[in-house]
């Protein structure tokens, strides 16, 4: 079964317990997340929201919410997510990349720069060198290096986050090649789902 079908047949699960569960938010998230993965951008976004209708606890874990809004071109709202996110979970370097990342498509990058949030002790190593590139510690290639380390994992989230660092300085080629690279690497993760929805919605092949 390819991916787009396995997919398919997620959602028809989902759709079903909806059906019996209909005021079961962490159902309405992980519908959310199908949709997101289908790259149906706004129909994800309305089940997060829904999820947070029926439990307004969960908005600051709403995560998924924000990187559905960066890809619906709502960047004050994903900024704001993540803003909210970050109070439970501070030493997330990827909340505060995202947030970045936001910022930078309504401000600049220069702007997003002044403005990342400081992280500490994010207990990943290709993390924290993730976050000192978009904090201007250190260049692209310092973070590519970590991933000739033979850890897929490590390999990925390399190319990926800095694809992103390019697209956020409209470096639309160098963006494209690190973003095709990160699916290249497969990993079981819903950011390998999320590089494949970038390239797909950039049109990159």
């Amino acid at each position: 079964m390819n991916l787009s079908n396995s997919l398919e047949q997620e959602l028809i699960r989902y759709n079903d317990l909806i059906s019996s569960y209909a005021n079961d938010p962490r159902i309405f998230v992980q519908r959310g997340m199908v949709y997101f993965k289908l790259a149906e951008i706004n129909a994800s976004i309305a089940d997060f929201d829904m999820a947070e209708k029926l439990d307004p606890r969960l908005t600051p874990y709403l995560w998924q919410r924000g990187l559905s809004y960066y890809y619906a071109a709502k960047f004050a709202e994903g900024a704001k997510q993540f803003e909210v996110d970050l109070t439970v979970n501070f030493q997330d370097v990827e909340e505060t990349v995202w947030r970045y990342l936001c910022i930078a498509q309504l401000q600049g990058v220069t702007k997003a720069r002044q403005s990342l949030l400081e992280v500490k002790n994010d207990p990943r190593f290709v993390m924290r060198q993730i976050y000192d590139l978009y904090a201007d510690r250190c260049s692209p290639d310092d973070l590519l290096k970590l991933g000739t380390d033979g850890n897929k994992h490590t390999k990925f989230y390399s190319h990926l986050y800095v694809g992103l660092y390019f697209e956020a300085d409209n470096q639309v080629e160098k963006a494209k090649q690190h973003i095709m690279q990160a699916v290249g690497e497969k990993i079981n993760d819903y950011m390998w789902h999320l590089a494949f929805v970038h390239q797909k919605l950039r049109g990159f092949n």
